[in-house]
């Protein structure tokens, strides 16, 4: 079972015109109407009733594989986060490698499962940057165009996570069609041609407890 927990999160929505940011609207007060949850089989349109937010960051943990889903779609857009994985003793869970993710382009037809349609900046140890393309997406990767299926993974550039428990800064930049992912101010994958060119942003918890913070949409005209 996941604590309700009070709502208070530092996340920021920003809105731009030609590659700069301008006044946007915040997320602080009223993140619940931007963003909802989704554990198997049940969605929550209060976010807060299943992870956890803070003054500064989102805190993904519990029981149960699941993600936070934003209501509003985007098109053009730059996302910038930043991530750590929580080494807190109490929330520890198993011993595998640490695995959740960043996806995009979810499009709005695709249904709330465990995972939806999209393509997935993958965080996890010793893969962070990888592309993992959902339920018959498809990309176009140094001049290979992936054959969809259900969960197709595409390796990454270089390896460019900090240690454990440091924060990493993530940006991806998607414009018709062409992805861009960077880890760390660091270009880690790119591909062009997506068949989903727009969609939701989705923040994974897939188990290994997870903290995010700063998280920013700019649209790009």
């Amino acid at each position: 079972m996941f604590k309700t927990l009070t709502f208070c999160c530092a996340i920021f929505l920003v809105i731009s015109c030609s590659h700069k940011l301008h006044s946007g609207k915040s997320l602080n007060n009223d993140g619940v109407a931007n963003w909802y949850a989704y554990v198997k089989d049940h969605k929550y349109d209060k976010a807060s009733d299943v992870y956890q937010f803070t003054d500064s960051m989102i805190r993904l943990h519990g029981d149960k594989a699941g993600y936070l889903m934003s209501n509003k779609s985007y098109g053009d857009f730059e996302l910038t986060l930043e991530y750590r994985w929580n080494m807190e003793p109490a929330y520890q869970r198993g011993s595998g490698k640490k695995n959740s993710g960043v996806m995009y382009n979810v499009p709005d037809t695709a249904h709330d499962m465990l995972w939806p349609a999209g393509i997935q900046f993958q965080v996890k140890e010793d893969a962070t940057g990888d592309f993992i393309l959902l339920e018959n997406v498809t990309l176009t990767v140094r001049d290979t165009t992936r054959a969809p299926g259900k969960s197709v993974a595409v390796p990454r550039l270089s390896g460019q996570e900090k240690p454990l428990g440091q924060w990493n800064t993530i940006l991806i930049r998607n414009v018709q069609g062409k992805c861009a992912q960077y880890l760390n101010g660091i270009l880690v994958n790119e591909g062009a041609n997506a068949s989903s060119k727009t969609g939701r942003i989705l923040l994974q918890y897939e188990g290994s407890p997870i903290d995010f913070r700063k998280v920013v949409v700019k649209t790009l005209r």
